[in-house]
């Protein structure tokens, strides 16, 4: 073979224009067809169309209110033999029979029986319990405004990573107390000055002499 002849057979071979405008052609197509698969069409109005459905803290608190009664009734700590330790030592106390979900905070499950005083307005209801160092006191939540998260967080397991946003823990912990107003009012809960009654409930270790106690359950005694 010529050298001219090696040269003209080493050249690559060029595509021709209607060659190349073939092939864009094909390509586009075939990239048309992969999205048009891929594409989901959802009618105006469906559900996915909608979006992930909002958060019904109603329904929250319902499902977890006898659950959260359930832990306190297990765990639960006589009065008396909390208020031993936690005069001995309150944050050995606190960390022996409490949960924490910020790490700093304790709320302790307690039981005790004990008589009602006069149910204030707003604020605890004062409640004398035997078997208590001096200068122990308990107060106890009656309604009809519950305050804090002491229900919401005495398992120590339903914290901000639970849900989307801190609203809706936050709407969590109202929906719960929610729940515990409905069973007071069951049990007329604004005429038990002077009753004798069990409690068990939960309250957060802030200041050692003082309990505000919120109930979860309240029996009264005959």
């Amino acid at each position: 073979m010529s050298a001219v002849a090696a040269r003209v057979a080493g050249k690559k071979k060029k595509l021709s224009p209607s060659a190349k405008r073939w092939i864009w052609a094909g390509l586009a197509v075939v990239v048309l067809l992969a999205m048009f698969t891929s594409t989901k069409i959802v009618q105006t109005g469906s559900g996915t169309a909608q979006g992930p459905a909002a958060f019904n803290a109603a329904a929250y608190g319902k499902q977890q209110f006898p659950k959260l009664q359930a832990f306190i009734d297990k765990n639960a700590v006589d009065a008396s033999i909390l208020a031993t330790a936690i005069r001995t030592d309150p944050a050995s106390a606190a960390k022996k029979y409490g949960k924490s979900s910020d790490g700093a905070t304790y709320v302790i499950p307690v039981r005790f029986t004990g008589v009602l005083g006069k149910i204030p307005s707003d604020g605890y209801t004062p409640a004398t319990v035997d078997g208590l160092p001096s200068g122990t006191h308990i107060g106890l939540q009656l309604g009809p405004a519950i305050n804090g998260t002491d229900l919401r967080d005495v398992t120590g397991n339903i914290t901000l990573n639970n849900f989307e946003n801190q609203i809706q823990l936050q709407d969590a912990g109202a929906a719960i107390n929610d729940q515990l107003r409905a069973e007071l009012t069951k049990i007329n809960a604004q005429s038990l000055t002077g009753k004798t009654v069990q409690v068990y409930g939960a309250f957060t270790l802030i200041n050692p002499q003082q309990w505000n106690v919120t109930p979860s359950r309240i029996t009264v005694e005959k």
